[in-house]
């Protein structure tokens, strides 16, 4: 039987907030007991067989989901895509992968052969995307990772689950600016991601972020358990399009300092 989106992503949500503590914090202080509208979740992958970009994306084309664009990240050594849905209530989703060959042989190997302990059949269902590690890792291939790749070393740690759900401004009643938002979170006492500014983005460019710092939690890794940066909660203000709409697309160069809320090196 397909999964319906909503019920995917009362699911994914239902994940995300085991390894996200202060999200429902986040609800607490911008939703005050309403509804919070999520313009988009995150998730990370390699871009290996069987776990590639385009194949995970087939669980989110099977809900009724359509491509509506193309991102590069030079620097980070990642490509991404992302999807949307002909309901706008729905989040977009944002897909990215790392570039494995590009890395050093020591990497690759790493992680073709975490890649290659998936079992292939746990591909087949949607439940795949918050199924978590199909692998043992110690921290001390942890570190090494975080020394190459601060996402290989994030996807090397949790997974398959979402990076981030990210609320919809537009759609919160009590803030007209993304810096009211941003103000009101760190009033009670959030972490902001301040690499590009606090704010990524501007009105110019259709589209203004801003993001939590990672949660910092407790990973029992295979050789000890260590504390470090999980997911965080993202937040977007759309802007209307000259001929009309609210922009729908994402700014690589604001989503590049985006990835950075996971950062282990503060």
């Amino acid at each position: 039987m397909s999964m319906t989106a909503e019920q995917f992503f009362a699911n994914l949500w239902q994940d995300y907030i085991q390894r996200t503590p202060s999200a429902a914090k986040v609800h607490a202080v911008l939703g005050q007991g309403g509804e919070i509208i999520n313009d988009h979740v995150a998730f990370r992958t390699f871009n290996l067989d069987p776990v590639r970009l385009e194949v995970l994306a087939r669980h989110f084309e099977a809900m009724g989901y359509f491509e509506n664009g193309d991102y590069f990240f030079e620097q980070k050594k990642l490509r991404a895509k992302h999807y949307e849905h002909s309901n706008p209530e729905l989040p977009k989703i944002f897909l990215s992968e790392l570039l494995v060959e590009e890395f050093s042989e020591e990497l690759q190997e790493f992680v073709k052969d975490i890649v290659g302990q998936i079992p292939v059949n746990a591909l087949q269902s949607p439940e795949f995307l918050y199924s978590g590690t199909h692998w043992e890792l110690d921290y001390s291939r942890y570190e090494k990772l975080l020394a190459e790749s601060e996402y290989a070393a994030w996807v090397g740690a949790f997974g398959f689950c979402a990076n981030h759900f990210t609320v919809s401004v537009n759609a919160l009643h009590d803030y007209d600016t993304l810096q009211a938002v941003n103000q009101q979170l760190k009033d009670a006492g959030f972490t902001l991601n301040t690499s590009g500014g606090e704010i990524k983005g501007s009105p110019t460019v259709f589209l203004e972020q801003s993001s939590t710092m990672a949660d910092q939690i407790e990973v029992v890794f295979q050789d000890r358990t260590a504390v470090i940066p999980s997911c965080f909660y993202e937040f977007a203000r759309r802007y209307p399009l000259p001929h009309g709409g609210l922009y729908t697309g994402f700014v690589a160069a604001s989503a590049d300092k985006i990835f950075e809320s996971t950062n282990a090196k503060r």
